[in-house]
């Protein structure tokens, strides 16, 4: 199941590993979309608005850990790559025990401070009770969140990225299963989806932890191993945490927009709950893509294949050029259609104001396509902290311009949409700056 990045033909190659994180990351949108679609059909827009006001909340909560998990498979594939086996055991134990913690803080802390994280996002007192009832369920899945991304990312970095994607299958069936059964059958309503979603959590995370250390001895986390220098400790701390950072400032500034949106009332609300998962879904395969591509320039950066670098930089943003100018026109035509899977079709303002949204973001997919390639591709020679700054200037540009043009009367919401691609644009250009300056 392993792949070599490190030989063979670069595209092919490439496609082959990114393939089935592609589809991995599609099944956990389904995820999402399962709830927002069982939801909005059988509960009605109150409750789509309630589940949708969370998103990105969780979302914000599992970029932590994601992040942590992220950062410590680039280091791995690196090690790998550097034929450094020592280096790599040593850095999967520290990864585990340090992501494993931060998990578990998180969990306590949400729950902890639930009512007054609520209250920040500003959710409407109708819904509270629904969004309250939903988030407690949610939340409690963390650590099988931790366990599925840790062993997902270090699986991936050592080559194998098909094992991750079977427990993630299996797991995003029960999901959609458990969803109907809970929802429409036993009118258990917002709690329902809930559970369905976390007992899928359970699944994939405990299954893919335990086939990992059974089968793959590499993956196995031993407390008799953990011998490690401090400088070693820094060098998964400094990896782990500045991905960790990247995407929790990504998310974070997502988590402000979603406040702002909550604002305009639950119409938006809904409408952005449904418009935010056609776009994520829209862009998925980039943004795995991009993933992979880290991981190839990891793994080469540790081989010394610069050259091969070279060649998988022009291969990689050909490719995701190309799918992204499809992936636009078929958003930007279909919009409507789009918003009409999810809710019912007399729902006028909401598909409205959704239509808009997915036509603003989906002219500009292919500068999110490339900007998922500069993330991948500063991971992969081991500078993160270049990819927090592209992060920050991308969410720094579409918080503050979000802020500044939504209150005025004749921009309205639209002026939340329109500073995401402008964002996107200003972080693209900073990244081929620093990357004309790596290559020399």
């Amino acid at each position: 199941m392993k792949t070599d990045l490190t030989s063979g033909n670069i595209t092919s190659v490439l496609l082959k590993f990114a393939g089935p994180m592609i589809i991995g990351n599609l099944l956990q949108q389904i995820y999402n979309i399962a709830d927002t679609l069982i939801v909005g059909r059988c509960l009605g827009e109150n409750a789509l608005a309630s589940v949708g006001s969370t998103y990105t909340l969780t979302t914000f909560l599992y970029s932590v850990i994601i992040g942590l998990c992220m950062g410590s498979g680039t280091l791995v594939s690196y090690y790998y790559g550097e034929n450094n086996m020592k280096l790599l055991k040593t850095s999967i134990n520290v990864s585990f025990f340090l992501t494993g913690t931060v998990s578990v803080i998180a969990e306590i802390i949400v729950l902890w401070k639930l009512s007054y994280i609520l209250k920040l996002l500003q959710i409407p007192p109708e819904i509270m009770e629904m969004t309250t009832d939903y988030v407690k369920i949610i939340v409690s899945g963390i650590i099988f969140i931790f366990l599925y991304n840790f062993y997902a990312y270090i699986s991936r970095g050592v080559g194998n990225s098909v094992t991750p994607l079977i427990f993630l299958g299996i797991s995003s069936i029960v999901n959609i299963v458990l969803d109907i059964v809970f929802v429409k059958f036993m009118d258990f309503g917002v709690k329902g989806a809930g559970y369905a979603t976390l007992i899928a959590q359970v699944i994939s995370g405990a299954g893919l932890a335990l086939y990992s250390v059974i089968k793959e001895n590499i993956l196995r986390i031993k407390i008799s191993d953990i011998k490690f220098s401090r400088k070693e400790v820094y060098e998964v701390i400094r990896m782990s945490f500045t991905a960790s950072l990247q995407q929790s400032v990504m998310n974070f500034g997502i988590l402000m927009i979603q406040g702002l949106v909550n604002s305009f009332g639950t119409t938006v609300m809904a409408a952005f709950t449904v418009a935010v998962k056609i776009d994520a879904l829209a862009y998925m395969p980039a943004q795995e893509f991009g993933n992979a591509f880290s991981v190839f320039v990891s793994q080469n950066y540790g081989a010394g294949k610069n050259n091969r670098i070279k060649e998988g930089i022009k291969k990689s943003f050909k490719i995701s050029g190309i799918f992204c100018i499809l992936i636009s026109v078929t958003v930007v035509v279909f919009s409507t259609q789009l918003m009409k899977i999810f809710v019912d079709a007399d729902e006028i303002p909401v598909i409205r104001t959704g239509r808009q949204y997915l036509i603003t973001e989906g002219a500009f997919y292919i500068c999110i396509g490339f900007l998922f390639l500069f993330y991948g591709y500063y991971r992969g020679i081991n500078r993160p902290e270049i990819s927090l700054v592209l992060t920050v200037i991308s969410l720094g540009t579409r918080v503050l311009l979000a802020y500044t043009l939504s209150p005025i009367q004749s921009i309205g919401v639209f002026g939340i949409w329109i500073a995401i691609p402008i964002g996107w644009i200003l972080a693209d250009i900073t990244g081929l700056i620093y990357m004309k300056k790596y290559e020399k």
